[in-house]
């Protein structure tokens, strides 16, 4: 059996590259999205979205947000499920899944018992769709029971566990609002299947590319799983017990660093236990925290300079004063002088691509001085 030995900074160096962020660019969203295997989509925007926000931080400043609507409301390139954005080409591992949802008997029993309210939907959407959810009238027989944000919501849950189930798909958004529509009208006839041990197989595959090195049986978490099972190779890394799974392809690559600030849902940090392990890296983010329990801001962006993680930038967007409001950089490690040169620049380039103003007590003052760090 191959094992391989890795010192830290080839281990770091084959995550951020897996992870597209290193030089030069790439130049594709689509090739973006398929190295990365998703983008993953949230509310929050004190920035930018999340999911332009990871794709800026490759591509750069070409990135538009209207490339990525066109991909999933025109040529279909890409799809939203599940709160993320995937390559179509991955229905082909998905849809095993799907055609076996769910396997917990909450929702099997709600599902059955709520069967009519299904037809409904299906027949309305059907004859009407795309909807928004608003449009479809609840007609369930037993109400969702939850605690929390869902609890008698039963379109929204019966839409959301149609999509598990492969039945409907979101067809689009209008704002933030997602359209459904039924999945045959959204997903490409004729996509092919395969077992759910090959659907598993290829999604452990799929991980690892992408991610490059993770812990060996990584859990993950439900939404953004890790485990990457046989895929790849056995590695161990100096100074850190315990066994890794490597892409093995990603192994001996040349490595050209550049600075990058990063969305806090960035699948570089998502990992915490990896983040920390490799990298040697704290981050939590604060949104969620009282303001005066915050130690780097609401929506903190961390900051990648080559293969480490340097710093965070405490930013918002302000677009009632056309500014980025930078109020403070977190030096992790005491920046030298070409890692601040190369994060002023990545500032810049931000409020450019947001068409807005940086401004703020760590904004940069001009921009003169650019560099790639």
């Amino acid at each position: 059996m191959v094992e391989h030995r890795l010192d830290l900074a080839k281990a770091r160096r084959i995550a951020v590259r897996a992870q597209l962020l290193d030089a030069p660019r790439p130049t594709d969203l689509l090739a973006v999205v398929r190295q990365l295997t998703l983008l993953q989509i949230d509310p929050t925007a004190a920035v930018a979205p999340s999911a332009d926000l990871i794709a800026w931080s490759r591509l750069g400043s070409s990135y538009r947000p209207e490339q990525l609507r066109q991909a999933l409301e025109q040529s279909r390139t890409l799809i939203e499920h599940n709160a993320m954005v995937r390559p179509t080409d991955d229905l082909l591992f998905l849809l095993p899944g799907m055609r076996i949802w769910p396997s917990r008997k909450r929702e099997q029993e709600w599902l059955r018992q709520n069967d009519s309210f299904r037809r409904d939907v299906l027949e309305l959407l059907g004859g009407s769709g795309p909807l928004l959810s608003r449009d479809i009238p609840d007609t369930s027989v037993v109400a969702w029971p939850s605690t929390g944000w869902t609890n008698n919501r039963n379109v929204t849950q019966m839409l959301e566990f149609l999509m598990m189930r492969g039945e409907v798909a979101i067809a689009g958004r209008r704002g933030r609002q997602r359209l459904w529509d039924l999945a045959g009208r959204v997903y490409p006839a004729g996509t092919p299947e395969v077992t759910p041990d090959e659907a598993r197989r290829l999604r452990h595959e799929r991980r690892l590319r992408s991610l490059g090195i993770v812990r060996e049986n990584a859990a993950g978490s439900p939404s953004e799983p890790g485990e990457v099972g046989e895929a790849g190779e056995a590695a161990t890394v100096d100074g850190i017990p315990g066994t890794w799974r490597v892409d093995p392809a990603a192994i001996g690559r040349p490595f050209s660093g550049r600075t990058a600030l990063l969305s806090p849902f960035d699948r570089l940090v998502h990992d915490r236990g990896r983040l920390t392990e490799l990298f040697g890296y704290e981050y939590v983010l604060e949104m969620y925290k009282p303001k005066d329990k915050r130690r780097w801001g609401y929506f903190a962006l961390p900051v990648l300079h080559h293969d480490q993680l340097v710093g965070k930038v405490d930013a918002v967007a302000d677009r009632k004063t056309g500014t980025l409001v930078v109020h403070a950089v977190h030096e992790d490690v005491p920046f030298t002088p070409a890692i601040t040169e190369a994060v002023h620049h990545e500032l810049h380039d931000l409020a450019s691509w947001l068409q807005l103003t940086p401004t703020g007590p760590g904004a940069p003052a001009s921009r003169a001085g650019r560099g790639s760090g």
